[in-house]
């Protein structure tokens, strides 16, 4: 190793002098620590330059220095710590000192409070006995008072009666009705049935007696209205006072409603709280309606009497089979009788302040006698299908003119709700179905069946729908009818599916028949069928789009009705609910599926008929044709004469025998099977001269297009392959050889990975005319050219 230099020695003996000083106030820590330490800063201070080795004195003096700070800093700290710790101790002995004093305090005081409280328990409980005895005297008074005004109130009731103070005598019952309504929550049950017999035994007595009067009045007046009103009546000589006495009467009538209210509901439940021997009906107007107003329920009173007199019991106008008597009866009351309401009773109401139409509350009265002679009667009738029709039937109509021509609001209900009852709901859904399926029966078994009753004028016979089609839709519509007016979706529902059930086994008979029907295709019952199945497919395809059967399919989906949904994925019923699709989706694939079938079928048997014609024209020598400039005139190809009038005739067979939706559809089916054919078996399986070519193209383009030009405007447009076949055959030579060698290398190019030409096979087809054949059937068409240059 080298010999160290005069500055590393002159650098080590400083650093042995600075361990020596700090080693005095460091002799704890780690010795090498502090030398790397030293180095470090030696290095910082005095640096590689040895004149400053001067400074070191000065260095070790400063070093010093600030060591005897550090030591004093230390000292001062340590001497001030143990006074704020005295400090502290003595605060918190202090603390601790008051908390106890606190203690003590609080546990002097719990056992006074506890003393007391021992020793004025006595004087609490002789208080609280004393308040009980207080607030029972209290509850004895007011009991007192309450049975004291109870008899005040009945001693007015019974003073104004005397004086024929009728308004006194109604304020007081209409206070004694307000009591007890206030003690409604009390538990004073024999107050209450004090209060109830006094308030029931003056009512009775006032409406007694204003029944009476107003009963006399209406007399006077001529109810009840039986007959249709004359306007002949003369009026009367004290008419005036009359109509007084009738304003009078129908106010007080009025004032008189609240306490009647009362008694009824008491009256009501009463009745209830009894075991009834009756079944539950639904008849009964629903809880919520309001009661009848108090002066329409005594108008009320000889209409009931005669209603029940005539339709009750053993009269002969009582009878099962006639309910249209009863109810025809009721529609006359009321019609004879909105005269008098409008004219008499409506304006008293009116300036009484009553928000009531007095037309409505007799209808309402009148119909609470409809519904529980209908419900009687009903029930009766279950077991006999006919009479329960007939029954169904009438009532139906009787809602319709209730509706219409007595304007009685739709919120208000009539008679259908007596309909939805469980029993008879089901039995009206089993009826319908049984009729449906015989008249089914009937209108399939008919002689005229299948033929149009508007055969003979064509401007009504569009869809061509045999009878037994049109009856049974017709037959659909009467129901959709019936049950269009039931208040319940969920009924409607129920009706819906009959329908659907109705229409699916329709489209099994006519696959049935059509069976049979299939040897013969062309025949007419076969059509009527096919006919038939694409007008019932188009009147459900219009149901599906009608506002009622979009309110039934969101009716459907929102109750989640499985006899509709049912089978139906989650996809399904979201575009239900969404109304992309219909109810009758299910039934309209089935019907579009046999109408398919039946058309294939029906194509096929006019197609074999057309190709067995059409083999004469393809063995016909197209070679050997000659050119047009040799003969004079063009003519059609006798070997042509066969198939264009057997296409000829079939296309108007067609024509008369089927639909118009469904003609378009056969005569564009047989075009395309045609052109296919032509191409196959003509075009394809022959070569041609000039004068062949121009020869198919004349047939083609003048005869055979012409014959579906009767049924639109452009009939080549759906013999592509032929007409296109046409071009090629007739183009001149040259642009034939171009044609030809530019597909060629086409060809060749797309084989070699060659990058596109210009122009494409493509764009150079089409500015010839061809759309629709591929380059490689071009090629196979010029090939069957048989005039070419050299050849």
């Amino acid at each position: 190793m080298a010999a160290p230099t005069t500055r590393e020695k002159t650098m080590n003996k400083l650093t042995d002098n600075l361990l020596n000083s700090v080693h005095v106030t460091s002799q704890s820590s780690d010795l090498e620590t502090w030398q790397d330490y030293l180095v470090d800063f030696m290095e910082k201070e005095v640096g590689s330059d040895l004149k400053s080795l001067k400074n070191v004195g000065d260095l070790l003096d400063k070093l010093r220095e600030e060591n005897n700070v550090l030591e004093e800093q230390v000292l001062t700290v340590s001497s001030s710590v143990p006074p704020k710790v005295s400090a502290a101790l003595s605060a918190a002995e202090e603390a601790r000192c008051s908390l106890e004093d606190l203690l003590q305090k609080e546990r002097l005081i719990s056992n006074r409070l506890h003393q007391h409280l021992q020793g004025a328990q006595p004087w609490m409980d002789n208080l609280d006995q004393t308040l009980t005895q207080v607030d029972t005297i209290e509850r004895h008074v007011k009991y007192l008072r309450c049975l004291q005004h109870i008899e005040e109130l009945s001693a007015a009731v019974q003073q104004c009666l005397m004086t024929s103070s009728v308004w006194e005598a109604i304020r007081a019952v209409d206070s004694m009705a307000a009591l007890d309504a206030g003690l409604n929550q009390s538990g004073c049950s024999h107050l209450q049935d004090f209060l109830r017999e006094t308030l029931h035994f003056w009512h009775k007595i006032i409406k007694d007696r204003l029944a009476g009067d107003f009963e006399k009045v209406l007399i006077q007046l001529h109810w009840p209205i039986i007959s249709p009103p004359t306007l002949s009546l003369t009026p009367t000589a004290n008419g005036q006072e009359i109509n007084s006495q009738l304003e009078l009467l129908v106010t007080q009538l009025l004032a008189l409603q609240n306490s009647d209210d009362l008694v009824s509901q008491r009256a009501l439940a009463s009745c209830q709280g009894v075991p009834s021997t009756q079944p539950a009906s639904s008849a009964t107007p629903p809880s919520q309606d309001p009661p009848l107003c108090l002066p329409i329920q005594i108008m009320l009173l000889p209409l009931s009497r005669r209603f029940r007199y005539h339709f009750y019991g053993n009269r002969q106008t009582n009878s099962l089979s006639k309910p249209e008597w009863y109810l025809t009866q009721v529609l006359m009351w009321m019609a004879n009788s909105s005269i008098f309401m409008e004219e008499k009773i409506q304006p008293i109401l009116d300036r009484a302040g009553a928000t009531i139409s007095a037309m409505v509350e007799l209808c309402r009265g009148l119909l609470s006698l409809v519904q529980e002679k209908v419900a009687s009667d009903a029930s009766r009738l279950l077991y006999d299908d006919v009479l329960f029709c007939h029954l169904v039937e009438e009532v139906l109509q009787f809602e319709k003119e209730l509706r219409s021509n007595q304007s009685y609001p739709a919120v208000l209900p009539g008679l259908l709700h007596l309909l939805l009852e469980d029993a008879i709901l089901q039995k009206w859904l089993t009826v319908e179905k049984k009729m449906a399926v015989e008249k089914m029966d009937a209108m399939l078994s008919a002689e005229g069946a299948w033929s149009s009753q508007y055969k003979d004028i064509s401007d009504m016979d569009e869809l061509k729908a045999p009878d037994c089609a049109e009856t049974f839709m017709t037959l659909l519509q009467v129901i959709t009818e019936r049950y269009r007016a039931l208040p319940c979706p969920s009924a409607q529902l129920k009706f819906l599916g009959l329908q659907r059930e109705l229409v699916d086994d329709f489209r099994i008979r006519l696959t049935q028949v059509m069976k049979e029907e299939s040897r013969c295709p062309l025949g007419a019952r076969y059509c009527a069928i096919l006919n038939a199945v694409n007008y019932i497919s188009t009147i459900l395809g219009d149901w599906g789009d009608n506002v009622f059967f979009l309110q039934l399919q969101q009716a459907a989906v929102s109750l989640g009705e499985e006899g509709v949904l049912g089978g139906l994925g989650v996809m399904e019923v979201g575009r239900l609910a969404s109304l992309e699709g219909s109810l009758f989706e299910g039934l309209l694939a089935l019907l579009d599926r046999l109408k398919g079938d039946m058309m294939g079928r029906l194509l096929e048997w006019t197609m074999r008929e057309i190709t067995e014609k059409t083999k004469p024209y393809g063995q016909d020598r197209w070679l050997s044709l000659p050119p047009q400039q040799d003969q004079t005139t063009m003519t059609l190809s006798s070997s042509a004469c066969p198939m264009m009038l057997c296409v000829r005739d079939r296309l108007l067979n067609l024509h008369q025998v089927l639909s118009l939706p469904l003609f378009q559809l056969a005569w564009q089916g047989l075009a395309e099977r045609l052109d296919n054919v032509l191409y196959q078996d003509v075009i394809l399986s022959n070569h041609f001269s000039d004068g062949g070519a121009v020869q198919l193209q004349f047939d083609m383009t003048r005869n055979l297009f012409p014959l579906f030009g009767h049924y639109c405007k452009r009939p080549e447009n759906f013999f592509k392959h032929v007409k296109e076949a046409c071009i090629i055959l007739c183009l001149n030579v040259g642009s034939a050889i171009l044609l030809r060698d530019l597909l060629k290398e086409s060809e060749d190019e797309a084989g070699d990975w060659v990058g596109a030409r210009d122009p494409s096979p493509e764009s150079a087809l089409n500015e010839v005319g061809v759309y629709c054949l591929a380059p490689c059937d071009v090629l196979i068409l010029l090939n069957l050219r048989a005039s070419w240059p050299g050849q």
